[in-house]
């Protein structure tokens, strides 16, 4: 059974309009009375458009954050937050018990693989320690002697959105990029078709379903064109990573590529709402609704794999236009 009465913050919110959309859409089906509220930096966050109330917080990595958004969940009595971006959860899981005090559940992983998750080298220990296929890593002695062989993948340590992620070919190129990008970690560079996946998981780490999204087409390291995929030998995997995880909670999205000849290889682990996450939804799998039910209390007892194979997402731009924003000139 479904609380009748729910007040939900998404915290970073961004342009995440159809994700929102679809929890507006459950309230209404199911008959819940309660808020969307959003929070962000911007007065111009599209989301504010589509709230029911929008509050300006600062940066989190301001000392008043956790006061800001505590004071917001007083304010509109919230029951859960979703953060929507990777540079605050750890920050939350830092200090859930703090919100556990106040009545306000926190749809965010546990510290533990927060930490880990924000860290690539850190998630690559991770793979390689349970022996779980993942692109090798080169220490500053190997390309320093040369142990490779083009071409090479090079990234932030602790990136996100794929934002200086390059492809490296030769000498010039790998001398050039590796002082060039900070906090640089060079890889093996893995082909094969590239898989998104968004799993679901109660408050007790049960997993409700996994979604393989194959990768047609990115734009600034979100997905534009995915298509969902039945793949039994990716399902397996991602089942077999995501239970070996400290503390998963709510949405977790993976990154894998399989290989040409089947092998499944891991390079990324993400605890929050992809930015694709939408074509998981409409083909079926109800993550709105799996977090309301988890936010009732409710448990997942067992595996929903309903959703529809071969939808495929085309995304494409839209706009809200508006004459109610004062703008500083």
């Amino acid at each position: 059974m479904l609380n009748s009465k729910m007040n939900i913050l998404f915290t970073s919110s961004g342009r995440r309009l159809s994700l929102l959309q679809q929890f507006k859409k459950m309230f209404i089906q199911y008959g819940i009375n309660g808020n969307i509220i959003t929070a962000d930096l911007r007065l111009t966050a599209p989301t504010a458009f589509i709230s029911d109330k929008h509050y300006i917080v600062p940066r989190v990595t301001d000392p008043n954050y956790m006061t800001r958004l505590k004071e917001i969940c007083r304010n509109e009595k919230i029951d859960i937050i979703i953060p929507l971006i990777d540079t605050e959860l750890m920050v939350l899981s830092e200090n859930q018990k703090g919100f556990e005090e106040i009545g306000v559940k926190l749809l965010v992983s546990s510290k533990e693989l927060n930490e880990m998750a924000g860290d690539k080298i850190k998630t690559y220990q991770f793979f390689q320690e349970r022996n779980i296929s993942t692109p090798k890593v080169f220490t500053e002695d190997e390309i320093n002697n040369k142990q490779y062989q083009f071409p090479l993948l090079i990234k932030p340590l602790d990136g996100s959105s794929s934002v200086g992620v390059t492809k490296i070919n030769n000498e010039k190129e790998l001398l050039f990029f590796k002082d060039y990008i900070p906090n640089a970690m060079i890889q093996e560079f893995v082909s094969g078709t590239e898989y998104t996946v968004d799993v679901m998981l109660d408050f007790n780490g049960n997993i409700r379903t996994v979604v393989p999204r194959l990768r047609i087409e990115t734009r600034a390291g979100e997905v534009s064109k995915g298509v969902t995929k039945k793949d039994d030998d990716i399902i397996a995997a991602v089942q077999r990573v995501v239970n070996l995880l400290p503390g998963p909670v709510g949405c977790i999205t993976l990154q894998c590529f399989k290989k040409n000849d089947g092998e499944i290889t891991f390079i990324e682990i993400n605890p929050r709402f992809g930015g694709g996450i939408p074509l998981s939804i409409e083909a079926g799998a109800n993550f709105p609704l799996w977090v309301l039910q988890m936010c009732s209390g409710e448990n997942f007892t067992e595996g929903d794999y309903s959703w529809r194979e071969n939808l495929t997402m085309l995304r494409y731009d839209d706009a809200i236009f508006t004459e109610s924003i004062q703008h500083d000139l």
